[in-house]
C-alpha cells in the first residue's frame, strides 16, 4: 500500500513538473527603420536615447522636440550620422 501510494505521489509530481507553464509574453523589440525617411514618418522630429543633445554647427539650433526612447535609438544607432545620440534629428 506504501508503495502504491509513494508511486502516484512521484507520478503526480512528474506530471505537474512536466506541464508548460504559461510564458510571460515578451515585450515587442523596437522596430528598425531601413533609413531617415521611413523613421521620420513615424517620429517627425527623430529618435534619440536619454540625455541626448543634437550636435549642431553655426548658428543653427539643436532639435529639442525628438522621441526620447534608448530601446528604439538603439535598433537605429545606425541612422545617427552625426553620433550625438539622436538618430534622424530634423526640424
Amino acid at each position: 500500500m506504501k508503495h502504491r501510494l509513494l508511486a502516484v505521489v512521484a507520478a503526480g509530481a512528474l506530471a505537474v513538473s512536466l506541464t508548460p507553464l504559461a510564458a510571460a509574453p515578451a515585450e515587442a523589440a523596437p522596430a528598425r527603420y531601413k533609413n531617415c525617411t521611413a523613421l521620420n514618418k513615424v517620429y517627425k522630429h527623430g529618435v534619440g536615447k536619454k540625455g541626448a543633445k543634437d550636435r549642431v554647427r553655426g548658428k543653427t539650433k539643436p532639435v529639442t522636440t525628438f522621441k526620447i526612447d534608448t530601446a528604439l535609438y538603439t535598433a537605429n544607432r545606425h541612422l545617427d550620422g552625426d553620433k550625438d545620440g539622436v538618430s534622424c534629428e530634423k526640424k
